[in-house]
Parts: structure tokens; C-alpha cells; sequence
């Protein structure tokens, strides 16, 4: 009798925590009632009046930049890389006729959407010297450092502009704590930034799906969808917000069936390749051939010369894993150490080494750039995955258990690869 009554505890508690989280319902109905967003329906509006006022005057620098904004607003919601590079040409052209902050800052930004951090860091290196703009100056300097993995530097900056009633500092904060493995407090930092946000919907929605992309990789996932499915009720093209649904059917739910709908919904509105990337990941444990028809596709659209360094990673990811291409990724590493040497990208880079065989060399990046360093969960997986090729089965198994801390952030195959090591 005890033994049937712990078996029905066990399988109650089984079945709690398997219970779906994403509503087939909520999808259907985001899916069918489509509309798209007041944000996103001002911004249109926004660059059809700009774009009029450059051409009846193409001099006048002030609708210049305005239809440089514009355009960078609607990269923000489709992900269209002609928008983003249109931007880029317009503010560089402006800021080589003037010299003045504004339009060197937003330039810099443009160029770090384009992971052109060193090209960034030094236009922002030029207002500091203007000494004006002194906190959005410094905080740049705080994303240019980071990104490119300065993090005494980029913590620095932040420990002297320490305001905690602001939405970027907040927002940075949550970032910094994140890097140093503080997951808790960097959720708390990014809900603060949300609080900050004051009537700016896109910052709120920003930092909110932010703080649910935390949530994922802290194992919280129906804290997660809820703040998704407030930044969709909130904005409608918070195509972001859609793909974290997306993943949360995937990989908790295992409805591939309902993810699949919602990143197919999403390819059809963005024009960026994340969608593919999902779609192949969906697709990877059950029809290989699907999920390499995804993978090459991402590719042919991630490698063009537009994209830069933008999508190096899931290059990489996929290289390694669905198409068996060790060459390319191994290039595609070395091209990102060129344009930043980070403790992910130095992981990337052994890995790409230790699956072209060269484990010496392998072994003595991890050494020199790699250990001791926080890590997410790919990374720890792929270092995990290497140690054990190498033989050193303690360091593989600390590396494996690490990683499934943050298991949700793994793929399916990845998950189940995973569980068959440890």
C-alpha cells in the first residue's frame, strides 16, 4: 500500500511538472487576430513623413537623422539588416560633415547592432573627449567595454554612475550580474529597469522580455511566458516575445507541433534568420533532413556579407552539431576572435578546434582564456563535450552538471545528449 501511495506522489508530482505551459488557445488566437502594433504602425508612419522631408530637402540634417532613427526603429521590430546598414550610412555621413555627440552616439549604436564593437567603441571614445553627454557617453562606453569583454573597465563605469532610480543603469546592471553568474539579482535589476521605464512602452517591453529571457535560463519558465505574453498583449510585433513562447513549447512542453507553428508565424513577419534557427531546432530530433534544410537556409542568410558578425554563434552551433562542417566553424570562431577575445568567444574557439582535432591547441585556449570563467549553458555543455573527448572526466562532468543548471536554454538534442552523459 505505501509503495502504490509514493508512486501516486511521484507520478502527481511528474505530471505537475510537465503540465503544459504555453496555451495552444493564446497562440491560436495571437496568430489568427494578427494585427500589427500601434508601436509598430506609428514607427511606418513616422518613416513615411521623414523619407518625404529628405526628399523634398536631402541637406536638411534634422529629418537626416529622424529617418535614420526611424529606420533603426523598425529594424528593432522586423529585423530587416537594409534598414539597419540604410541608418548606418546616413548617420556616418552625417557625423563626417559634423562632429557633433548625438549623432556619433547613435552611430555607435547602430554599429553595435552590427557587432562592430571596436568601430563603436571609438566613436564613442571621440565624445568622451567632447566632454559632454557625460552619462549616456559613459554608458556606452559601458556596452562597448562589455561587449567586448573589458568587464573591470565596463564594471567600473557602472560603480561610478551608480543610479539605481535609472532605467539604464538598471538595465546594465542586470547585464553585469549576468556575466558574473548572479542570475537572481540580474533578474531584479532588469524588473527594476521595467518599473524605470516611465510612458516609454518600448523600454518596458524591452526590459520585461529581457527579464523573461532570464527567467528561461534560471529554470522559472512560467514566470517567463507570463512576461511574454504581457509584452505581446502590450505589443504585437514583439516578435522576441513570440520565439520565447515558441521555446518554452519546445523544450518544457515538448509541443514541437505548437513551436513550430509560432516560429513558421514569425518567419512570415520578420525578415532576420532567427526564425530558421528555431525552426531547425524544432525539427532536429525527429526529421534531420527538415532540420538541415533550416539549418542551410539560416545560413545562406546569417553568412551574408550584411550581417557581419552578427549571427557567429549559431553559425558555429549549427556547424558543429546538425551539419557536420568543423572547417567552417573553426573559420567562423577565428573571425570573431579578430573582432572580440571574450571567455565565450574563447570557448568557442577551442571547441571549434577540439572538433578539427587539433586538441592540443584546443586545450591550452581553454587554459589561458577559458577556465575559471562564468559561462551559459551552451558553452558549459561544449566545454563539457570537449573535456570528455580529452579524457578529463571530472572537469567534463562539473562542466555537464553546470550546464544542466541552465538546460533550458539547450536545444532538444543538446538536453538529451546532456542527460546522456551525466
Amino acid at each position: 500500500m505505501k509503495f502504490l501511495f509514493y508512486c501516486l506522489v511521484l507520478f502527481a508530482a511528474f505530471s505537475c511538472n510537465n503540465k503544459p505551459i504555453v496555451s495552444k488557445v493564446f497562440v491560436d488566437s495571437l496568430v489568427t487576430h494578427y494585427t500589427a502594433s500601434s508601436f509598430a504602425v506609428t514607427i511606418e508612419k513616422d518613416l513615411e513623413f521623414w523619407k518625404s522631408r529628405v526628399d523634398k530637402r536631402p541637406g536638411d540634417v534634422v529629418s537626416l537623422q529622424k529617418y535614420a532613427s526611424a529606420l533603426a526603429s523598425r529594424f528593432h521590430v522586423y529585423g530587416d539588416i537594409n534598414d539597419l546598414k540604410k541608418a548606418d550610412s546616413i548617420m556616418t555621413a552625417i557625423v563626417g560633415l559634423y562632429h557633433d555627440p548625438g549623432p556619433s552616439l547613435s552611430l555607435a549604436g547602430y554599429k553595435m547592432l552590427q557587432h562592430q564593437f571596436s568601430n563603436a567603441r571609438a566613436y564613442i571614445g571621440t565624445v568622451a573627449e567632447m566632454n559632454t553627454e557625460k552619462y549616456a557617453t559613459q554608458m556606452m562606453l559601458f556596452d562597448a567595454d562589455f561587449e567586448m569583454g573589458d568587464i573591470y573597465h565596463a564594471s567600473l563605469i557602472l560603480r561610478n554612475n551608480n543610479l539605481p532610480n535609472e532605467y539604464g543603469f538598471n538595465f546594465r546592471q542586470s547585464k553585469l550580474d549576468h556575466n558574473m553568474g548572479e542570475l537572481k539579482a540580474s533578474i531584479q535589476h532588469m524588473l527594476r529597469a521595467a518599473e524605470l521605464s516611465g510612458s516609454s512602452a518600448y523600454l518596458r517591453t524591452a526590459a520585461l522580455s529581457n527579464a523573461a529571457d532570464l527567467y528561461v535560463h534560471d529554470g522559472e519558465l512560467e514566470k517567463a511566458a507570463a512576461l511574454y505574453k504581457q509584452c505581446i498583449q502590450h505589443n504585437s510585433c514583439d516578435f522576441h516575445s513570440m520565439m520565447g513562447l515558441g521555446w518554452i513549447s519546445l523544450v518544457h512542453d515538448k509541443n514541437e507541433k505548437l513551436a513550430n507553428e509560432i516560429f513558421s508565424f514569425v518567419k512570415t513577419k520578420m525578415k532576420s534568420p532567427d526564425p530558421l534557427l528555431k525552426l531547425s531546432q524544432v525539427a532536429e530530433l525527429n526529421n534531420s533532413s527538415l532540420a538541415k534544410k533550416y539549418a542551410v537556409q539560416f545560413i545562406e542568410q546569417a553568412t551574408h556579407p550584411a550581417y557581419g558578425n552578427m549571427y557567429n554563434k549559431y553559425l558555429i552551433q549549427l556547424y558543429t552539431e546538425i551539419l557536420d562542417n568543423p572547417a567552417a566553424a573553426l573559420e567562423t570562431a577565428q573571425k570573431e576572435i579578430h573582432n572580440r577575445s571574450t571567455s565565450q568567444t574563447c570557448v568557442w574557439l577551442a571547441w571549434c578546434l577540439f572538433k578539427n582535432g587539433k586538441e592540443k591547441e584546443a586545450y591550452r585556449v581553454y587554459e589561458e582564456h577559458v577556465s575559471g570563467k562564468a559561462l551559459e549553458a551552451l558553452e558549459l555543455y561544449w566545454m563539457g563535450k570537449m573535456m570528455k573527448g580529452l579524457g578529463k572526466g571530472y572537469n567534463a562532468e562539473q562542466f555537464f552538471k553546470a550546464a544542466e543548471k541552465n538546460k533550458y536554454d539547450l536545444s532538444l538534442s543538446e538536453r538529451k545528449d546532456l542527460e546522456e552523459n551525466l
